[in-house]
């Protein structure tokens, strides 16, 4: 799946979906996708993360006590 980092603007590539949808997860493995060349897969928080079309990730995806707020 990607996204895009709001930091840099460029699109990653995430390496794991489960960490990404799972809302007691802070970060998850991404691998930016700019150069010829990719560069090694970091962490990421997903508070920088957004879709490419600038959406927020779902709530449910971010925050394990939704249902709360």
């Amino acid at each position: 799946m990607l996204l895009r980092d709001t930091q840099s603007g460029d699109l990653v590539e995430v390496m794991d979906t489960s960490a990404l949808v799972n809302p007691f997860s802070d970060a998850v493995m991404v691998q930016f996708q700019c150069g010829q060349d990719l560069p090694d897969p970091e962490i990421c928080n997903k508070e920088n993360l957004v879709f490419p079309s600038g959406e927020n990730l779902p709530e449910c995806w971010r925050n394990g006590h939704y249902r709360q707020a």
